[in-house]
């Protein structure tokens, strides 16, 4: 599944890129298994589920 020349970064490494794209359906599949959701969620290969980890409201930037 993994290109990568050495070993494939393990989960939650921001080395992990993007194999497939589907923004029309708010995911993403990582070269490590995981698949990304666009509301900050994850489902890792293993089955864990990673909650979406938002930034409160509050902590956002606003654009003057």
């Amino acid at each position: 599944m993994c290109a990568h020349r050495s070993s494939c970064p393990r989960t939650h490494d921001s080395a992990a890129h993007v194999v497939a794209a589907h923004p029309e359906q708010g995911w993403s599949l990582l070269c490590d298994g995981a698949i990304v959701f666009d509301d900050t969620g994850e489902l890792l290969p293993d089955g864990r589920v990673i909650a979406p980890h938002r930034v409160p409201a509050d902590r956002l930037a606003v654009a003057a």
